[in-house]
């Protein structure tokens, strides 16, 4: 690894400065310029050009607070600017390597009231980034925050409402103008110039999630509040000093690809804290969970009780034929049957877990645990000790942790997940958690913002309308451009556990909601919908019905070297192809909308003087989500770099391809 830092530019003459005009950072390939000034009435502003041509006018910084309104009265004390350029690595994710390149720009500003308050802006050669530090102040009372996005043109927005219980929803497309309501964070913008941008957050600790909204032409910020007896109050956030607000920052890239490539929200998160990490381990698990969606199973214990102590051995021994890491096994606990007194460290009578735990370890099978708060994340934090204790007893090294309440409860009463005393906890969970070796995968989760740098066990999270969604759903399942939508959206901001891999789409509970995808889709999604903790989530019975498809499942990996996609479009398809962590093998899946269509994939990214031999699973002729899902092919022939695969994707379809070097 090699930093190179180098420091230019500090004064500290404050007349001066407050007379010399704007002060400007560009990118290392000088393709960005941020430009950051006071105006006339002491408030801070910054615009941004690409190439010379403005993309976000003069808009606002700052934030309203009940000591002091910090939007304006300011003046500039002094600055500094730094280059860096660090390559570093990654525990696991979608590639070992990642660069750190970019300039930066702190600007030191003194309020009327006496208050300092510093703004460090980061640019990069693929967008910027901006905080508020705070250096000596006292504790603050945050009312709001001024923070602003003036683009010059109304750009179509891929969005979610910021009300969207758990982030569930369906991702909408309509220029910002048109959006009228508050939006979570991220959004994701098709610019009127063929280009696209992505607003996002990063390094949330403890402070609220960042909403959006468009005033007046304005993309304007809205902190998630606090809340008191369950109404909104007009507090944000109570921080203390010295104290950082989360990165906001804008990747601007000129296509899709470029897009995905992007690692600004990862650079801008501090590095691992975990001195030790061999024990974080991606891996593919199957789980007793399906067939409670699917009504033949139940958590709480009783007739079809599906977490027993003979159905998890089942699942088990399946795993371990099948060369699947880990089992997750929920309702195994007791509580389910109130869902309000859930216990972390006692089982049903029916589940023995001292045999399972001794089961899998000679298995060499993991067991995930499955840890339902109910919402009630206050009592989860009090015995955060004992249970991980427990599990760590009997080898359990993941945890699903689940939040199921519109709000949660907290240490500070009801609140909202994504307010700052939910982040709070979602932030002592992985802490702990790391204590005692654990891996995280949060469901009803606070929205991601890259904190997996730090706490590399925080593996995989929700926070997306996932596959269950088309068991029960009254509107009858997710589209099928669902998936391709969400990697351009819900899976920038982070590893998503999606639950892919349905084999059976018959659903005889809610006959009117299926999947609505081909067989090969599903197999698409362990290559498109990144997590490194992926579930393969149907009934071991429903797999062996088609064992020749399955075979993928059973190789493709869930840690990389090297990720790129290779065509795309928001809403309609994506290809992606990624390269097994430490290995030569290639991974290719594709998934598609309502409309089919052929696709040529080059294989350049292969090494040129070898040959491959291409697994490809693929649609049939006659496949289509609605009519014949189960329609697929499997042809086996070589390849080399300079060969391209020319297949068809069917309504819903999709295909995955293995590519084995000989």
């Amino acid at each position: 690894m090699r930093t190179y830092s180098i420091y230019l530019l500090l004064f500290f003459f404050s007349f001066v400065l407050a007379s010399c005009g704007k002060q400007v950072v560009s990118s290392p390939d000088g393709s960005l310029r941020v430009a950051f000034r006071i105006s006339d009435s002491g408030s801070p502003e910054y615009s941004v050009t690409r190439d010379e041509v403005s993309v976000i006018d003069w808009s606002a910084l700052g934030l309203r607070c009940a000591e002091a309104d910090l939007t304006s009265g300011f003046q500039l004390t002094g600055w500094a600017e730094r280059d860096a350029c660090d390559e570093w690595e990654t525990v696991w994710g979608e590639e070992r390597r990642i660069l750190d390149r970019h300039n930066e720009m702190e600007l030191r500003l003194r309020h009327q009231s006496g208050m300092k308050m510093n703004i460090i802006f980061r640019v990069f050669d693929d967008g910027f980034a901006f905080r508020y530090v705070f250096p000596d102040a006292a504790s603050l009372t945050v009312l709001d925050e001024a923070t602003e996005y003036r683009f010059l043109s109304d750009h179509p927005a891929w969005s979610i409402p910021w009300r969207t219980e758990y982030y569930e929803g369906l991702w909408t497309k309509a220029p910002l103008s048109e959006k009228q309501d508050t939006l979570c964070s991220p959004l994701t913008l098709e610019m009127t110039d063929g280009t696209y941008a992505f607003i996002h957050e990063a390094a949330l600790t403890d402070y609220p999630a960042q909403n959006l909204y468009t005033q007046a032409g304005v993309l304007r910020t809205y902190l998630t509040p606090w809340l008191e007896e369950g109404r909104i109050t007009e507090v944000k956030a109570y921080v203390p000093a010295p104290f950082a607000t989360p990165w906001r920052f804008v990747i601007l890239v000129r296509d899709l690809r470029a897009l995905t490539a992007s690692r600004i929200m990862l650079n801008l998160n501090e590095p691992c804290r975990i001195v030790d990490t061999s024990w974080i381990k991606p891996m593919k698990f199957i789980g007793i969970w399906w067939g409670m969606h699917m009504k033949s199973m139940t958590w709480e214990q009783g007739p079809i009780h599906g977490a027993t102590t003979e159905n998890m051995e089942r699942y088990l021994r399946f795993a371990h034929d099948h060369h699947i890491e880990a089992v997750l096994a929920e309702g195994w606990n007791r509580g389910w049957e109130d869902w309000s007194s859930f216990s972390f460290t006692e089982p049903y009578d029916d589940w023995d877990m001292a045999y399972l735990s001794h089961l899998a370890d000679s298995l060499g099978v993991q067991i995930i645990g499955h840890n339902e708060t109910g919402g009630n994340a206050a009592d989860y934090e009090a015995v955060l000790d004992e249970a991980y204790t427990y599990h760590q007893t009997h080898s359990i090294r993941a945890i699903k942790t689940g939040y199921v309440a519109p709000i949660i409860r907290t240490r500070d009463g009801l609140q909202w997940n994504k307010g700052q005393s939910g982040v709070r906890h979602y932030r002592k969970v992985i802490e702990t958690a790391a204590r005692y070796h654990i891996a995280i995968d949060n469901h009803e989760p606070v929205m991601p913002t890259g904190l997996q740098r730090t706490w590399p066990n925080l593996m995989s999270q929700e926070g997306v309308r996932g596959q269950e969604w088309n068991a029960w759903s009254q509107d009858g399942g997710s589209p099928s451009s669902h998936v391709t939508i969400l990697p351009f959206t819900r899976v920038m901001a982070g590893p998503v556990d999606y639950t892919p891999g349905v084999f059976a789409f018959e659903n005889p509970v809610m006959p009117g909601t299926r999947v609505h995808s081909t067989l090969t889709n599903q197999l698409g999604l362990f290559v498109c919908l990144y997590s490194p903790l992926q579930m393969a989530c149907d009934l071991p019975e429903n797999y062996m019905n088609h064992p020749d498809a399955f075979r993928f499942i059973e190789n493709v990996p869930c840690d990389w070297e090297r990720s790129l996609l290779v065509d795309g479009e928001i809403g309609a398809f994506c290809i992606f192809a990624r390269q097994r962590r430490g290995g030569s093998d290639w991974y290719i899946g594709g998934v598609n909308a309502d409309t089919p269509r052929e696709v040529s994939i080059p294989l350049s990214m292969l090494e040129a003087d070898k040959t491959y031999t291409a697994t490809v699973y693929r649609d049939g002729e006659e496949a289509d989500w609605q009519t014949n899902p189960y329609d697929y092919l499997i042809e086996t022939r070589d390849v080399r770099a300079t060969d391209t695969l020319r297949l068809r994707m069917a309504s819903g379809g999709g295909l995955a391809v293995q590519l084995l070097p000989r």
